[in-house]
């Protein structure tokens, strides 16, 4: 059975909101909203700084809506499709007009020929036909705001699908108005509950049955306010209905299903709408799996992105992902819902041991703060639990004490702990008469407190009284069906304030005009080749990052005094615009102390790069650099989202390991270093085994000088990879002994 969840709501929100001077929804306020002149603003690499917010009132809101290939036909699909959009446009308050060619009227109103014929300029038309191309073409002329395109057959159906679909959207481009679809459905036009009140769920979906467990919340008096079924997103987007519902003050979570997002950076700009607004965004993104990536490109005709990118975007920007529906629909509901947390520790309150140490390890586990309750605050508890029961966190009561008035005595006392944001209580199963006793003392206490409450009911049945009536009906009390989903819930909601708090756009702070470094840059630029390695320290140098001391030599001669000048230790290592793994090949000789040494190795090395038949612009004579940790920087460009930047464990653990973490520019110091502290070795960093700790300033910023680079050359630089950048003990900072560079 799908999870069910309530969040902490007043039983009137807009009061609340009035009453204390709040926003509907958490505001950020590190950032302003960007004016008018900022939605034009674009950064250096002339991609835009600020989303685009379509005003789609009239599309949910329509004065007026033409229906094209209306029918009242009995057996007809449109006919269905006809009688719910009438149904939906009174709900709305919309004058409807059917359009079809050879029919007089529809059920029962006036039938107009065409698109010319209708009496007046409508805000939405919804075509009812196999080909919308010929009638996109017409509505242009009448100015009609929106349309919605049922039929299928375009991108998801292979490459002759993919290009009548980018003819429809080129004439939509031509047109001035905005489509939904093609291959969408009627979710827009679904029945949405008015009886409920407080913050709302917007939906976005690209499949419209992933939908529908979110749609039936409202069974549960979880409101909903919006539903937009993407499809194809021949023009409007997931990102487009995103930048709308964060502005929109009813909304309290965006829960999506996306498939395929159409444009990376659109779906940043508007990730990060929704973070300045501190609005929470729940998304499930397939594509995590090579297979599920290509059911979701035969769905949606559109690129997934690979998922490691995909999965940091998101993480970058406080969109939420999920792996599941009822997830989706648990986390997004209990976002939209509960109030800002008074701090990030989590109680454990059972009446079992078992259940409550059970429970503790899992969601220590997955990151949540069980904070040990205070001696004074255990002794308080001991006035009602016996004390062989441990009450330090998790808090076994027993049993008995929920049966009377202690166990409301034990919930509020808790509850008062100014450590305490959370109290999560697990009943496993129905025990009447103490499980009915212990979920009413959990609402009314709840009613009371503002602090989060949420219940875990382990029932398979679900028809307990209990269950449906006390927990369900609260409005006030977060009620979910597994452990998993209440920890996963939980741990959004916290995490999600705790983003929102310190939340500054990264945009904010992009550059937007060339650096200097830029210019040296440019110079050095070799349009579709490789440069050799002498040539990507250049680039490296250009931008401020540190190499070692070497020289590029011809001969063995030069390679002696190369040596004397560097210094002794060095390294000797083959250059040329074609060689990508040097040490494969032989071609990286290290620890040479005498000048017979050079001479022997810059033979050698000549002679392998002869024999392997690799040309050379010399041999490299470097500093030999020992101690430090072994990292990894580079730039690659992904699909969906451009330049990306990585970083991660060095040498040959980077292949072994793949231990990297990614980051979309532009972004901070902040996320810098949390890319750091997402690496499972970060610890070596710190020093490990006598070893020093490293400089992790100087590593930050190297990797801030290599989002520079990415950003202003992105459209230059196909692919960067530093390996290894030796990152020296604290204070004397990175230095980058090897540089592979690819230009576009």
């Amino acid at each position: 059975m799908l999870g069910s969840t309530h969040g902490t709501l007043t039983t009137d929100f807009r009061a609340r909101v009035h009453a204390c001077g709040e926003s509907p929804r958490t505001a950020v306020h590190s950032t302003a909203a960007p004016t008018a002149e900022d939605a034009v603003a674009v950064d250096v690499s002339g991609r835009p700084l600020h989303a685009d917010v379509p005003d789609l009132d009239r599309f949910f809101r329509p004065e007026s809506v033409a229906v094209i290939g209306a029918s009242d036909a009995e057996g007809r699909p449109n006919t269905g499709i006809t009688r719910q959009l009438i149904a939906w446009a009174e709900r709305v308050g919309a004058r409807i007009h059917p359009v079809h060619p050879t029919r007089p009227t529809v059920f029962g109103l006036p039938c107009h020929a065409s698109v010319a014929a209708l009496p007046e300029q409508v805000d939405l038309a919804v075509l009812l036909v196999a080909d919308p191309l010929p009638v996109i073409e017409e509505l242009a002329e009448t100015k009609v705001k929106f349309a919605v395109a049922f039929a299928s057959g375009f991108a998801e159906t292979g490459d002759a699908g993919a290009a009548a679909q980018d003819r429809l959207s080129a004439a939509v481009q031509r047109s001035g108005l905005r489509l939904l679809g093609p291959n969408t459905n009627l979710n827009a036009f679904e029945k949405f509950r008015d009886d409920l009140d407080g913050p709302a769920i917007a939906l976005i979906t690209q499949s419209g049955h992933q939908g529908r467990p979110v749609y039936t919340l409202q069974e549960l008096g979880i409101r909903l306010s919006h539903w937009a079924p993407t499809g194809n997103e021949a023009d409007l987007e997931t990102s487009d209905f995103i930048s709308y519902f964060a502005e929109q003050p009813e909304v309290g979570a965006i829960a999506c299903y996306v498939e395929g997002l159409k444009d990376g950076r659109s779906f940043l700009l508007a990730a990060d709408r929704a973070a300045r607004n501190g609005v929470p965004v729940v998304a499930v993104k397939v594509g995590r799996t090579e297979t599920g990536a290509r059911m979701a490109a035969s769905h949606t005709g559109k690129l997934t992105g690979a998922d490691t990118v995909v999965d940091a975007a998101m993480r970058q920007f406080g969109v939420i992902r999920v792996d599941g529906l009822d997830e989706l629909q648990d986390t997004a509901a209990l976002l939209a819902r509960a109030r800002k947390p008074k701090a990030d520790g989590v109680v454990v309150y059972s009446i079992s041991g078992g259940t409550g140490a059970h429970f503790s390890d899992l969601a220590t586990e997955a990151g949540l703060t069980l904070p040990t309750l205070s001696q004074a605050k255990q002794d308080e508890l001991h006035q009602w639990i016996p004390e062989y029961l441990n009450v330090a966190n998790p808090v076994d009561n027993g049993g008995h004490p929920v049966g009377d008035w202690r166990g409301r005595k034990i919930i509020d006392a808790i509850l008062a702990d100014p450590a305490v944001g959370v109290l999560i209580c697990p009943i496993t199963g129905p025990f009447p008469p103490m499980s009915d006793r212990l979920a009413q003392d959990l609402v009314d206490a709840a009613e009371a407190s503002d602090k989060l409450i949420c219940v875990i009911w382990g029932s398979p049945v679900g028809t307990e009284e209990a269950y449906r009536t006390t927990l369900l009906g609260s409005s006030r009390v977060a009620t979910f069906r597994t452990f998993g989903n209440c920890i996963t819930a939980v741990r959004a909601y916290l995490g999600h304030h705790r983003f929102t708090a310190s939340y500054r756009s990264p945009f904010e702070d992009a550059p937007r005009t060339p650096s200097p470094s830029y210019r040296k840059a440019q110079a050095l630029m070799r349009p579709g080749q490789q440069l050799s390695e002498h040539a990507a320290k250049q680039l490296l140098r250009a931008y401020g990052i540190r190499v070692p001391r070497e020289q590029l030599v011809t001969s063995a001669a030069a390679a002696v005094r190369a040596a004397g000048l560097v210094g002794y230790p060095v390294v000797m290592k083959a250059s040329g615009p074609q060689l990508a793994h040097k040490t494969e090949l032989g071609l990286v000789k290290i620890g040479l102390t005498s000048a017979s040494q050079i001479r022997d190795a810059y033979r050698e090395l000549t002679d392998i790069a002869r024999y392997e038949d690799v040309p050379l612009d010399g041999i490299l004579v470097c500093q030999m650099v020992e101690r430090g940790v072994e990292m990894v920087v580079g730039v690659t460009q992904d699909d969906l989202f451009g330049p990306t930047v990585t970083v991660g464990l060095g040498g040959v653990l980077v292949e072994v390991l793949h231990d990297a973490a990614v980051r979309v520019p532009p972004f901070g110091e902040d996320q810098a270093r949390a890319m750091l502290g997402e690496l499972r070795g970060h610890a070596l960093l710190e020093g490990v085994r006598g070893a020093p700790p490293a400089d992790v300033d100087a590593l930050v910023e190297v990797v801030l000088r290599i989002q520079r680079m990415a950003l202003e050359l992105g459209d230059e630089l196909s692919e960067l990879d530093i390996n290894p950048l030796m990152v020296l003990p604290r204070g004397q900072g990175a230095v980058a002994l090897d540089a592979l560079a690819i230009c576009r």
